[in-house]
């Protein structure tokens, strides 16, 4: 790697659903800046063979993978505790993992795998980090959301999707709620030297939603297939606010293509966001947590 390539040097930085699509493509961007990077999978040995394409490709040696089911909290806890244990600095955590399902599934804490997977697990995990995220300071928080936050909707009432459920319905859901944890992470982290950013990686042609597509948006994944952005192209925002110079302390904001944008009105409503993040703390158990990293999440 050449000079111009070690932006990154000497800083490590974790991605959550890093073995396809933007993920896999964030990694590789990140580790060709010169980054110690840390993918997730669902299944360590993919992730293992993931993690030694991407430092081939990258030209630098060091990825890392590990394996979680993070629509688990307890998957997500054990993920928090081996990062906690493996590096001494975490200077980035990219929140990308995330999934649609058309119809309702339910997790192994009883909960909606939409809400629990794109909402509650980088809620949970981030909050986990905090304390090392503040020790590593300057870092940043970059979370991947979707243009798809601007039609949804925190339903109270019925979160989980249980009175009635609607795929679209509980993805704009999920995808609202990663902007307003960040800007309510943003509020609560101001003058730490932690950062929190959001972002619409634009649409991408990803394996996205294949494990339970409805017909339609199989069809239209179809037709619209070759208008989509590539993954590499889908990583440029999330790499951008991982790395570059000019978003350092640049917090409570969302990007898409790599500038700052309005997100959907309701995401500024800080009432919302505050009760969200209260709910979000009693579904994960971190509103009760004593244990040593729990006392450095900002869950009350």
């Amino acid at each position: 790697m050449t000079d111009n390539t070690m932006l990154m040097a000497g800083r490590t930085v974790l991605i959550t659903g890093g073995t396809g699509g933007i993920g896999r493509a964030t990694a590789e961007g990140l580790a060709r800046l010169g980054a110690r990077v840390a993918i997730t999978g669902r299944d360590l040995a993919r992730a293992q063979a993931v993690a030694a394409q991407i430092a081939a490709a990258a030209g630098n040696p060091a990825v890392d993978a590990y394996a979680g089911d993070l629509s688990s909290q307890a998957e997500v806890r054990r993920l928090a505790g081996e990062v906690l244990a493996a590096y001494p600095r975490v200077d980035v955590l990219v929140n990308n993992v995330g999934g649609y399902w058309a119809h309702r599934h339910v997790t192994a804490d009883g909960l909606e795998r939409t809400f629990a997977l794109n909402h509650l697990a980088p809620f949970l995990l981030t909050n986990l980090l905090l304390g090392r995220l503040i020790a590593s300071a300057p870092a940043r928080v970059v979370t991947v959301s979707s243009g798809a936050q601007a039609m949804g909707r925190i339903d109270f009432d019925d979160l989980q999707g249980q009175r009635r459920y609607s795929g679209q319905r509980a993805y704009n859901q999920s995808k609202l709620a990663n902007v307003m944890f960040t800007y309510e992470l943003a509020r609560r982290l101001a003058g730490v030297g932690v950062t929190a950013t959001v972002l619409h990686p634009g649409v991408v042609r990803t394996a996205f939603g294949a494990e339970d597509q409805s017909a339609f948006f199989s069809l239209m994944s179809t037709v619209v297939r070759p208008f989509m952005k590539t993954p590499a192209q889908g990583a440029e925002t999330p790499i951008h606010l991982a790395s570059s110079p000019e978003v350092e302390g640049v917090t409570g904001q969302y990007y898409a293509d790599r500038r700052p944008r309005r997100s959907g009105k309701t995401s500024y409503d800080t009432t919302v966001a505050a009760r969200l993040w209260q709910v979000s703390a009693e579904l994960t158990g971190l509103a009760h947590d004593t244990d040593a990293a729990g006392k450095e999440h900002l869950a009350s």
